[in-house]
């Protein structure tokens, strides 16, 4: 049933498709693109509660709240010569190739998001999407795990300059929200809370239950490390278990999500088992977490992703019709005139439904038992008891 209460500013640049490293590398755009006509071909693009908006790129000062002047510098070399290597900022590495394009593109991407925080903060908009960034790996003055800059981190520091006092980051990506935790370490305003593979296990080797932030921010970050293999079951154990009692107490003023579709089954790069089924209903408790805690103020990204065809498209569609009130029955078919652009630019077929077909179901941790043999709920236990006593909270 449509929420008529959410409005959305949804954030989209076709030149968002010009962070391309190349033949040949994971981070592939066509998923942007995918994604963004599988939204008009359900035609969420012509809702009355979504807006159409477009952010020129970042500018120096803007990326500067992050990102070291040294760095930034450093990534326009990259695009004037990509074919030099820049080790010392990450750049021109496996993950991280130089291409002409690499500040233009990544400032656009990071200036959708700025915007998108700012839209939010001033009271235009409730909700704002970015699918195309949740680039949460860059560091402030390094490159890491194809991020070049760090949107949801400088969208943040745009909060806090704004004004904003409590400013939550929830990422359910597969992989650890390092570069988010990174900059906000030892900044009390900000909760990071990471939902992710264990370190033990993928990229980048960060993220354990005890990182939960520096000297004067105890308590700022959690970490929730999932063991491989985990499935729908496990995964929305594990969130409903942390977030929702950790933004209760931290009663942010805005939350700021990063929705990697990574976690899912089929993705090529990491082990859980998570179905896009799971990952809309993720979506939608991040979505009523917004309207309880933080009076409905959300902006959130996408992130890593890398079964192009299957699953970014659908689970990112999924965000966006959250955000805008007009959730998509999983039971829809998905047009026929969005297959076929799809067999056309990638020459595999698409998906049939908005479904996995799966119907997922959690028990509660604190109501369902904990089981002291489950490496799972050994995970939750120990992210519990690290963080919550920071706030207040009972592990």
């Amino acid at each position: 049933m449509a929420d008529t209460s959410c409005g959305l500013h949804l954030f989209w640049d076709e030149a968002e498709t010009g962070y391309d490293f190349g033949p040949g590398h994971p981070m592939d755009p066509t998923r942007l693109a995918l994604t963004m006509r599988l939204v008009e071909a359900l035609g969420l693009t012509d809702r009355p509660s979504v807006t159409m908006r477009s952010a020129p790129p970042a500018g120096e000062s803007t990326l500067r709240l992050v990102h070291t002047a040294e760095y930034v510098d450093a990534v326009k070399r990259a695009a004037a010569d990509p074919s030099a290597t820049d080790l010392a900022h990450g750049l021109g590495t496996d993950d991280n190739w130089a291409f002409p394009g690499l500040h233009t593109a990544s400032a656009l991407i990071a200036g959708q998001s700025v915007a998108a925080a700012e839209a939010v903060w001033r009271g235009e908009t409730p909700h704002a999407v970015n699918f195309a960034g949740g680039l949460h790996h860059a560091m402030p003055g390094q490159a890491s795990g194809f991020c070049v800059y760090n949107d949801p981190a400088l969208a943040i520091a745009r909060l806090l300059e704004l004004g904003a006092e409590r400013v939550a980051y929830v990422d359910v990506d597969v992989h650890h929200g390092d570069g988010v935790q990174q900059a906000f370490w030892n900044d009390p305003r900000v909760l990071t809370v990471s939902l992710h593979e264990s370190p033990s296990t993928l990229f980048p080797q960060t993220g354990w239950a005890t990182e939960t932030g520096g000297p004067d921010a105890g308590g700022s970050a959690a970490n929730l490390a999932l063991p491989a293999g985990t499935g729908d079951a496990g995964w929305l154990r594990a969130f409903h278990a942390l977030v929702p009692e950790l933004l209760a107490a931290f009663r942010p003023q805005v939350i700021v999500s990063q929705h990697g579709a990574d976690t899912h089954v089929e993705d090529p790069l990491a082990h859980l088992a998570v179905t896009v089924d799971a990952q809309r209903i993720v979506a939608e408790a991040v979505h009523r977490l917004a309207h309880e805690h933080a009076g409905g103020r959300w902006i959130a990204t996408g992130g890593g992703g890398y079964a192009v065809v299957d699953v970014v498209p659908r689970a990112w569609t999924h965000l966006v019709a959250t955000a805008a009130g007009h959730p998509v029955d999983p039971a829809t078919e998905t047009p026929e005139s969005w297959r076929a652009e799809t067999y056309r630019l990638t020459r595999r077929p698409a998906p049939l439904r908005m479904t996995d077909g799966a119907t997922p179901r959690w028990s509660d941790f604190q109501d369902g038992g904990y089981d002291p043999a489950d490496r799972l709920d050994q995970a939750i236990l120990a992210t519990r008891r690290a963080v919550l006593p920071h706030h207040g909270l009972i592990p």
